[in-house]
Parts: structure tokens; sequence; C-alpha cells
């Protein structure tokens, strides 16, 4: 879709929280209370990779928050899982929230990263394998120690 490198990477790993949480490795109540793996995940990242990609990472779950406040049928659309995740995470924003939260930078690579997580969850749909990917990891990770 035309995006820039770190927006890719940003999208790639924008649920690296998930995994340093280790919040569901053996768990059958990781939906029970919300860890902040997004918050997680961006601090992580940003002593690794240039900060406006720690910054989307971190707003990729309001991202959702955001669509299903201003975009109809996104709610519905949602697995019951996610349903479950948005109200842990403090359900859909308001009309007046959603408004104030698009006007602040890097909102709209975040709604990007919601939409391509989106599309990941669609069996059978082709991607590049990771090898595509990873080069622009080493690329952005030189990038942000040089």
């Amino acid at each position: 879709e035309g995006a820039g490198a770190a927006v890719i990477v940003a999208s790639l790993l924008h649920d690296v929280g998930h995994l340093l949480l280790d919040e569901h490795c053996g768990q059958t109540d990781f939906l029970a209370q919300d860890h902040d793996h997004e918050t997680v995940g961006s601090e992580w990242l940003q002593r690794r990779f240039e900060p406006s990609l720690a910054e989307a990472v971190r707003l990729h779950v309001a991202a959702k928050r955001y669509l299903c406040a201003t975009e109809p049928g996104y709610w519905e659309a949602l697995s019951p899982a996610s349903k479950r995740s948005l109200e842990l995470q403090g359900g859909v924003f308001s009309k007046e929230e959603a408004k104030l939260w698009a006007q602040q930078p890097h909102a709209e690579e975040a709604i990007n990263i919601r939409r391509w997580d989106d599309m990941a969850k669609v069996a059978g749909v082709s991607t590049p394998p990771l090898e595509h990917f990873l080069c622009k990891v080493r690329a952005l990770v030189s990038n942000a120690q040089a």
C-alpha cells in the first residue's frame, strides 16, 4: 500500500508487548485484565527504533477504539475476544474522544496497523516471507543505532 518502512515494521512488531509480558502462555484467563501490552511494546521498541515507530505501536489499541466509534460495522466485525479486550482497554471512544485522538501525531499510522492486523486474521491470504520484512527491521535498527 505504499507505506514506509517504519510503519511496516511497526505493523510487524505491534504486539511484541504480548510476548514480553508472556500473558498468553498457559493462561486461560488472559482476557481477565488489560496488561497494557501496547505501552510495554512501545517502550521496548523505543530503545531499538525511531520514536515514530514506537509511538504508532503505542497507539494501535486506541486505533481499535477509534475505528469502532467512527466506522459503521467495525465493532460488529470484531471477534468475541477482540470485543472483550476492547472493553478492558476502555471501550469505544465517544465522538469527541475519537475526534481528539485522530488529531495526534501517528494516529493515521496506528489506524493502518490496526487495519493490517485485521487483514492478517483472514485465513488463506498469502503474505511475503518473513525475510521480506527482516531486511526492513535490520535497516531501521541500524539507522536508530547510528
